[in-house]
């Protein structure tokens, strides 16, 4: 079977054979490959024939998706809360600390 399937890249997919989740990083018709990355962080390529005669099901992206990515602060995907940020003690002045004793 010579199809070739649409793809998106970022799309998260689930191999039903063995339970592994992967998303699609690249994928070059030209070159016949697809480029995902599983979500412990492992790379792997396909090409379209393997793929078209595979087990993969799309799914959504996991709730967190960050799992292939090391050392990742949550600011870096817009998931910290503004309102309990705190400021560092050495950016007060005076008058901010005098503040918080009238409360």
């Amino acid at each position: 079977m010579n199809t070739r399937p649409e793809l998106d890249v970022d799309r998260w997919y689930q191999d039903a054979a063995t339970g592994n989740t992967f998303r699609i990083v690249a994928f070059d018709r030209d070159s016949d490959s697809i480029e995902v990355q599983y979500f412990n962080g492992d790379l792997a390529e396909y090409d379209f024939a393997s793929w078209a005669e595979s087990q993969f099901v799309p799914i959504e992206a996991p709730e967190d998706w960050t799992g292939p990515f090391d050392d990742v602060e949550l600011d870096d995907f817009g998931y910290s809360d503004p309102d309990l940020h705190e400021p560092h003690l050495q950016d007060l002045t005076l008058d901010d600390l005098l503040d918080d004793r009238d409360e």
